[in-house]
């Protein structure tokens, strides 16, 4: 058997399989088909300073190779999962992530403090998200902003801080140098690729917000690009995402430089999903030879280098 332990800025992991914010909720559910300790990590819904109703429905779309959704960060607020899901959290024998969104800079201070005092293990910081209107998308857009939200939870934080990148910029590269420059202790990559689809009876978009974030299978081949890039680029730790359904699928992200990898959409077609991803690292990583999964970390080789 292979040692799946990883190292997340600083911070070990059992193994490099967590879930993706926004596809597991905080864990209740899923606590019902596996234990939730043979996860690597749980990365929360995404918390915002107040309760969250979310966009109106439709709020999900079907896409050939995916989904589409435009959620809009329904959450209880961060007092409620403070209060009320930490405590159980905390019992579930795996590395806890919290997810924040903030509309101003002094929200992403307010958010990373009290989350911190909860007793996360980690903060992921949504500078990315493209289904909010106001908000994270614009921190997420230029290098000067994502360094100000950066700044902003690294000031307040007593725990790592991860920044999570969207791909609908210009250059995912700028933003990355930009958040390891104001102090970030590691990335996830990727965050959703902006979609629309059109209901052709009545000539609308299917989604009530118009557009939503595509995510699945489609997006893998991007998530791997993007994770060669920036991993080329930066040296502080990669948390890989986007696509990830099959053991196969992470072993690829961690070769393009993923020290850990999240499973996400692949959750709701099959709430075992995760499980099988991990199960299907370590048969990989036994028939190759494998001694240690956090080997395989960057260890693409690109032609004509």
């Amino acid at each position: 058997m292979p040692d799946m332990r990883v190292n997340l800025a600083g911070v070990e992991l059992k193994n490099p399989v967590v879930v993706a914010s926004g596809t597991f909720g905080f864990g209740r559910e899923f606590s019902e088909y596996f234990p939730l300790s043979n996860l690597g990590g749980i990365c929360v819904k995404g918390l915002t300073v107040h309760r969250r109703d979310g966009n109106p429905s439709p709020r999900i779309a079907e896409t050939p190779s995916g989904i589409l959704n435009s959620v809009g960060l329904q959450n209880p607020g961060v007092d409620a999962f403070c209060e009320k899901e930490m405590p159980w959290l905390r019992q579930q024998g795996t590395r806890i992530i919290a997810n924040i969104s903030g509309n101003t800079l002094e929200e992403y201070a307010e958010l990373s403090e009290k989350v911190s005092d909860a007793g996360v293990d980690l903060i992921e910081v949504n500078i990315s998200c493209p289904n909010v209107k106001c908000g994270g998308l614009a921190f997420g857009t230029q290098p000067e902003s994502a360094a100000a939200a950066t700044k902003a939870v690294k000031e307040h934080a007593k725990v790592p801080v991860i920044v999570k990148l969207s791909p609908n910029v210009t250059s995912i590269v700028d933003i990355a140098k930009a958040a390891e420059d104001a102090g970030a202790d590691a990335l996830s990559l990727i965050n959703t690729l902006l979609g629309m689809r059109i209901d052709l009876n009545t000539r609308r978009p299917i989604l009530k917000n118009n557009t939503g974030g595509l995510s699945g299978p489609a997006v893998l081949p991007v998530a791997v690009r993007c994770l060669w890039q920036v991993s080329g680029a930066v040296s502080i730790p990669l948390l890989g995402m986007g696509g990830v359904s099959r053991g196969e699928d992470a072993v690829e992200l961690m070769m393009a430089g993923a020290s850990a990898v999240a499973v996400g959409t692949a959750c709701f077609t099959d709430p075992r999903a995760p499980m099988q991803v991990l199960h299907g690292m370590e048969t990989w990583a036994e028939q190759h030879g494998v001694a240690q999964i956090a080997s395989l970390t960057g260890t693409l080789q690109p032609w004509g280098a």
